[in-house]
């Protein structure tokens, strides 16, 4: 859950380390570090806090060298501080490394070290690796070969990159459950944890995979296995711009501002070529090799966290109303606990944005050895799950930069229901459901766009309901995940205490949460649903609690009795949430924005979790 950028070529490094550190710092920013290496000597600078202290610091005491690397922390082992910000350095002042990942037996490792008269000087695990390689170079001389050991003797995940004022011209990079990349441009290579780190820089890029480690130096690449099996890498062209990872000259204050808006835009690019008006064909390209085993499929487990699992169980909904297939939805966290029962002809998917998402990788590993056949939905291309699963689809919404998940979110709705239809038709649908539901799908950009017109009306609601610190959210059928996914998003950015629940269980006990003038958001579209949440909104009224209510353009019952109604279009009842979630997207980052806090990176958080 942090951020590496590591550089060699022939400009400076520190402005390319600072960049790409910026553009990373959604991905940790409890403190943030570099290095350069130079003239057998290295100027190491450390900062607690956003990037913009370590760039201060850099300004105050300049570096020099085109050899470095550099990191942005979330922490895991010890609190932030300057002692536990990376770049970490070896007692002989040789190896210097940062570190993605959490290193299991750090403690004997330590031990062992202490032993041989180590000081530590940190409470980091990754110190101890660092420690651990320098303790090997000392008795080798042989800075790859040093790495290679250390990571033989280590537990756990990593994605680390390595310099030494030993190799002025060597940069090394491994990588064993963290995402790592190496990139490549006249001549210069670069290292990074996210594209997004080295786009406007890099031209190609290359994907290491778990075990590998390189060695990048004026005679170019070696790669490898930490085993020391020599690997081919092919670079491919580096499909992202500045422009895609940047605010400037956007218009908007923040990302997550600008990805809700981007939603339109984006789900048109995540259903282009998929599905065509009037026909009743699905065209998931990425299931292609495994589409005869498709219609064969007798069970679902759909697997994710946080916003993601919200997205499968929105999906649960879609893939038994349009497939007839029983569908199971788990946290990832803790599937991979229990004892799984994998069934013949289960379909397992896996959803993430990041694709790197540690507790998801771990699940479908799991399930993957139980026999089920496991599929990927994610948007970041090259990412681990979509290299470790049997097929999938991506997403195709661009960089999402703000921590949480608004364009991912509704495009994980979208491409599951296009995966629900393509089942569905395999075995049952009809053509003219398949069609008619392909066609709402298609018509959804454009209400989308409908419903950000509501953004002024919710600021002026967040204005009068931002002081109040306990909130609920009630939706009933597929909607219910969406009032789920609506309290998350007000939890995440503005702090406030929020819960979401399934409207008819909120008389079996938190119905005593209800004061005067509590906020409670209900999602009440006119479906099979509609009379029984009017009753519901009855209950909470009847309690003196502030009903908002998300609603379907020209309801006028629902007007009756709720103190506010955001209207949305309406759409098939299936997929409203792509509509509903919007107001409530809004909803959350103006409560963030006028409690005056980071909406883009919201305390304790970061974009890609990628520690369990």
């Amino acid at each position: 859950m942090c951020g590496i950028v590591g550089y060699l070529g022939t400009h400076d490094a520190d402005d390319v380390l600072l960049g790409g550190l910026r553009r990373l710092e959604y991905r940790g920013y409890d403190s943030a570090g570099l290095v350069t290496v130079h003239n057998g000597g290295f100027d190491l600078r450390r900062a607690v806090g956003r990037v913009e202290r370590l760039k201060a610091l850099c300004d105050e005491q300049p570096v020099r060298g085109s050899l470095g690397i550099a990191h942005t922390r979330w922490a895991t082992h010890g609190r932030p501080s300057v002692e536990n910000a990376h770049p970490h350095v070896d007692a002989a002042g040789k190896v210097i490394l940062v570190h993605n990942g959490v290193i299991e037996n750090h403690a004997a490792i330590r031990d062992f070290l202490k032993k041989q008269g180590v000081t530590f000087r940190s409470e980091t695990d990754t110190e101890v690796l660092a420690q651990l390689v320098g303790f090997f170079y000392s008795q080798t001389g042989d800075l790859l070969e040093s790495v290679r050991r250390g990571l033989l003797e280590v537990r756990g995940t990593f994605g680390i990159a390595v310099v030494s004022p030993d190799a002025p011209h060597t940069l090394i990079a491994a990588r064993r459950g963290s995402p790592l990349l190496v990139g490549q441009a006249d001549g210069a290579y670069f290292i990074a944890s996210d594209a997004a780190a080295i786009a406007g820089q890099a031209v190609r890029v290359t994907y290491l995979n778990d075990d590998e480690i390189v060695r990048l130096g004026p005679d170019g690449m070696t790669a490898g296995t930490i085993d020391d099996v020599p690997v081919e890498k092919r670079f491919e062209e580096l499909e992202l711009a500045i422009e895609d990872v940047e605010l400037d000259h956007t218009g908007f204050e923040h990302h997550m501002l600008k990805e809700i808006y981007e939603q339109p835009d984006a789900l048109t690019n995540t259903l282009r070529g998929r599905l065509r008006e009037g026909s009743d064909k699905i065209t998931l390209g990425g299931l292609s090799q495994i589409a005869r085993e498709l219609p064969r499929t007798e069970r679902l487990l759909l697997m994710g966290c946080g916003t993601a699992w919200h997205a499968g169980l929105i999906g649960e909904y879609l893939f038994e109303e349009l497939a007839g297939i029983p569908c199971e939805v788990e946290y990832a966290s803790e599937l991979r606990y229990r004892n799984p029962i994998v069934l013949k002809n289960t379909l397992a998917v896996a959803v993430s944005q990041s694709g790197e998402t540690a507790d998801t990788l771990a699940a479908l590993r799991e399930v993957q050895t139980r026999g089920a056949r496991v599929l990927g939905v994610v948007n970041t291309v090259g990412s681990t799950i979509a290299r470790e699963t049997d097929a999938g689809v991506y997403l195709h919404v661009g960089p999402e930069i703000g921590v949480a998940s608004t364009k991912a979110f509704t495009a994980q709705v979208a491409v599951l229901a296009m995966m629900a239809l393509d089942l569905g038709r395999r075995r049952h649908l009809s053509p003219e459901r398949t069609i008619a539901m392909a066609e709402e799908l298609m018509a959804i950009p454009d209400k989308i766009r409908t419903a950000l017109e509501l953004d002024d009306e919710v600021k002026a609601l967040a204005e009068k309901l931002v002081d109040r610190d306990n909130w609920l959210y009630l939706g009933r059928g597929v909607n219910f995940p969406a009032a789920l996914e609506g309290a998350l998003k007000l939890k995440e950015i503005s702090y406030i205490h929020a819960e979401g629940l399934p409207a008819a269980e909120m008389k079996h006990g938190p119905i005593a949460l209800i004061d005067e003038g509590m906020p409670v958001v209900v999602i009440a579209p006119q479906d099979h649903t509609y009379e029984k949440v009017l009753s519901n909104i009855e209950e909470v009224k009847s309690r003196r609690g502030r009903v908002i209510a998300v609603v379907s353009e020209g309801d006028t019952e629902v007007a009756r009795i709720a103190d506010e109604c955001l209207y949305v279009p309406k759409t098939e009842p299936l997929l409203s949430p792509l509509v509903t979630s919007v107001p409530l997207q809004l909803l959350a980052y103006h409560c963030a924005v006028l409690r005056g806090l980071d909406v883009d990176k919201p305390r304790n958080l970061a974009k890609s979790v990628t520690v369990e």
